[in-house]
């Protein structure tokens, strides 16, 4: 049995898809469906590597090549695309289908056929790839851009705080942010959710509900009998964080890629 993922933001197109796959292809099971770039990247920090995946080009929240900034994936991928037939015309040299919406029923059906003789010879995905997301990128002006600064205000100024210095996001009754320098400063934000969503997780890593740290902040890690984990951080911080069970095995992939 192929197990397979579908990253689609559009639910009605999601189930159509689901629902075509299991009508052309029995042998492929689809074992998730995610609605988003970020649920993506949550999903794949904490789960084996498909054999398959589906996947849409513009998403709600960014293009889905950006997963392949932060993994090696390997799987073949079908992805599914309102782009013109010019930009379809390009994807071709990766030798992976890419399928205009409305996906039409044969068209996946030989697209899922491409993908098992890839599964079954064991062959990653082209080296043509880092190309094709670099053609796509150069056309689409609609690629997230992580923040770069955030304002904050100091003695009714507004100053700017680079965030490569930014060290941590702390929420105490309100959101502070702590610089690797130790200064800190009152955001304007109002929940983590927000600011997690613009920064990089390359480098910045949702620690519990409280915190936000960046990966050069971490001194060292402390494993706990009940399977926790304390991070403790860099001075002048010198302060320290909890990692929960249940979130420690993916931090751990994440700390040490």
């Amino acid at each position: 049995m192929i197990k397979a993922i579908i990253i689609e933001d559009e639910s009605l197109i999601a189930r159509q898809l689901h629902s075509k796959i299991t009508a052309v292809a029995d042998d492929v099971q689809v074992i998730e469906i995610l609605p988003s770039l970020k649920t993506a990247k949550r999903w794949l920090l904490n789960n084996a590597e498909p054999d398959l995946m589906f996947m849409d080009i513009q998403l709600s929240d960014g293009i889905s090549f950006e997963l392949f900034e932060h993994f090696q994936l390997k799987c073949p991928i079908i992805f599914t695309t309102a782009y013109d037939e010019y930009a379809v015309r390009a994807f071709k040299v990766n030798g992976i289908d890419y399928l205009l919406k409305p996906v039409d029923a044969e068209d996946l059906k030989k697209a899922i056929q491409k993908a098992r003789l890839i599964i079954g010879s064991m062959d990653s995905a082209p080296n043509t790839l880092p190309d094709l997301m670099q053609t796509i990128q150069s056309n689409d002006k609609k690629i997230p851009i992580y923040k770069e600064k955030f304002v904050v205000s100091v003695k009714r100024n507004w100053v700017p705080i680079m965030t490569k210095d930014i060290a941590l996001f702390l929420r105490d009754s309100l959101i502070y942010i702590y610089t690797f320098s130790g200064e800190r400063f009152i955001t304007d934000y109002t929940t983590l959710d927000e600011i997690e969503e613009l920064l990089n997780p390359k480098f910045y890593y949702r620690a519990n509900r409280q915190s936000i740290i960046h990966i050069d902040a971490i001194q060292s890690i402390k494993p706990l009998e009940n399977q926790k984990l304390v991070l403790h951080l860099k001075a002048p911080l010198s302060m320290s964080q909890d990692i929960s069970r249940e979130k420690a095995p993916a931090f751990k992939r994440w700390w040490e890629r």
